[in-house]
């Protein structure tokens, strides 16, 4: 448990954000303009269920409006509050910058536990809750566009959106005022997935490069490196998955709610995913210890450790104790500021959360370009490709036949080539590319300025340099 005195998430964003701009040449004005959060809507509504009304209170934070519309995730969790919605309204700012995605930063929130309330009344309460968004225009696909975030899925993203039509009947562009819906109601393939894939992305761009993979105190690439996974929710199970299936990783642990499972020798995602789906939690699983105080797993010998649930689990009092010589927060701010003080002065290299778990807002970016353009991506250009590639190959081997040449193409290899993209592989293809020039522009800042000590605050500078350019270009 942290301290009494551990800086709240709200505070370690502003001491962060501090602590990059005063390594920046910005007006006191243009920096606290950037830096304070421009609105919060509270609403308090009521919805009858099991014959008795229930009254909810959610919240809906606009960070910056430096480029419009603002993006961010609506969560559904009893710890919802309005700080910790506007530190996450902030972050969405600063991450869809660094990822060069055209929004400003947002966030919502409804304190509830949806654990509580069967599927029927989920629905009612969600439409509820957009109803009174919707009817302000926080959400609209030209100026408020929310997405999954804890606690919601394309299920929910489903209920908004159609409350949206329902609302605004001659709305060609309804479909763009979320993001995260299911295939038939207007998403992207590649969505769901899309932050764990970053988070592995991200990883992968870390190991390309020699000399910040020493500087973690690691060598080599991801082949073999054992892996802590905190949370496995929808991030956490995907970039699990994606790193043990094709990138050789081992995941030794993986900490739930309700303890954690640890085996050196590693974990089956897959089948501790399902266990938990069955049983609600990882206790009583085959081929693992269990710990009952899952925390302490943290804490465990490991080369990459994934806070990928909640903020604030690693703090002032456990941050002495972490052995992980690289951390990626695929959670938003799963590391308090004093934590990031220490961890830092041990050489711990961290990748920070507006980056790491930046692939949600990149594919929900791509999804929102879908609904406007009204066209799946590659239904124009695929065949065209493989006609073209078909014309290519047909040459070589023809000229392989009238010159005598004797070769052969390798089994595979031209069903393989001759392949045009599908919408999946054009997303994830976007993605590794924002996800590759994203870590290039931290880099770049934290590897060619001295009092620049770590990727956060290379993060920080790169993206508030940006916000305060679209700023500047304003006229503000």
């Amino acid at each position: 448990m942290a301290e009494p005195n551990e800086t709240s998430f709200r505070e370690s964003v502003d001491l962060m954000f501090n602590r990059a701009v005063a390594l920046m040449d910005l007006s006191p004005g243009l920096e606290e303009k950037i830096r304070v959060c421009n609105s919060t809507y509270t609403v308090r509504f009521g919805v009858r269920l099991r014959g008795t009304i229930h009254t909810f209170t959610g919240y809906r934070s606009v960070h910056s409006e430096h480029m419009e519309p603002v993006k961010g995730g609506i969560r559904y969790a009893m710890g919802v509050n309005q700080d910790e919605v506007e530190a996450l309204a902030a972050l969405m700012t600063y991450k869809c910058a660094l990822v060069e995605a055209p929004f400003g930063g947002s966030k919502g929130g409804l304190r509830i536990d949806p654990r509580a309330y069967d599927e029927h009344e989920l629905e009612l309460i969600t439409r509820r809750f957009a109803y009174e968004l919707i009817k302000r225009d926080l959400i609209d696909p030209a100026q408020n566009v929310p997405a999954p975030d804890m606690g919601t899925s394309e299920r929910e993203m489903a209920w908004i959106a159609d409350q949206y039509a329902r609302m605004n009947t001659t709305d060609i562009n309804a479909r763009a005022c979320v993001t995260g819906k299911p295939l038939n109601a207007g998403g992207i393939a590649g969505r769901v997935e899309a932050t764990g894939r970053g988070v592995q992305y991200a990883l992968r761009e870390f190991f390309r490069h020699p000399e910040d993979v020493k500087a973690a105190g690691l060598s080599g690439d991801l082949d073999g490196k054992r892996v802590i996974v905190q949370g496995l929710g929808n991030v956490g199970y995907h970039a699990a998955s994606f790193l043990r299936a094709e990138d050789g990783c081992r995941i030794t642990g993986i900490i739930e709610r309700d303890g954690a499972l640890f085996n050196p020798d590693g974990l089956d995602v897959d089948a501790v995913r399902d266990w938990i789906a069955k049983h609600g939690g990882v206790k009583g699983f085959p081929d693992a210890g269990h710990i009952a105080h899952g925390a302490d797993v943290l804490e465990e010998e490991c080369d990459i450790l994934i806070p990928a649930a909640l903020e604030g689990v690693i703090n002032r009092s456990n941050a002495s104790r972490i052995k992980a010589p690289l951390i990626i927060e695929a959670a938003n701010g799963p590391v308090t500021a004093a934590a990031d003080d220490i961890l830092r002065e041990k050489g711990t290299v961290i990748i920070p959360d507006m980056y790491a778990n930046a692939g949600g807002v990149t594919v929900s970016y791509f999804e929102w370009v879908k609904n406007l353009s009204h066209i799946r991506f590659g239904r124009m250009q695929r065949r065209a490709e493989e006609a073209r590639t078909l014309m290519l190959v047909n040459e070589l081997e023809r000229l392989s036949s009238d010159k005598g040449l004797g070769w052969t193409l390798s089994p595979g290899f031209k069903d393989k080539y001759l392949r045009g993209a599908d919408e999946l592989e054009l997303v994830r293809s976007g993605l590794d590319d924002t996800m590759r020039i994203a870590y290039q522009s931290m880099r770049a800042v934290w590897h060619a300025r001295e009092d620049v000590k770590d990727l956060r605050t290379a993060a920080y500078i790169v993206s508030i340099s940006k916000v305060a350019a679209s700023y500047q270009a304003k006229g503000i």
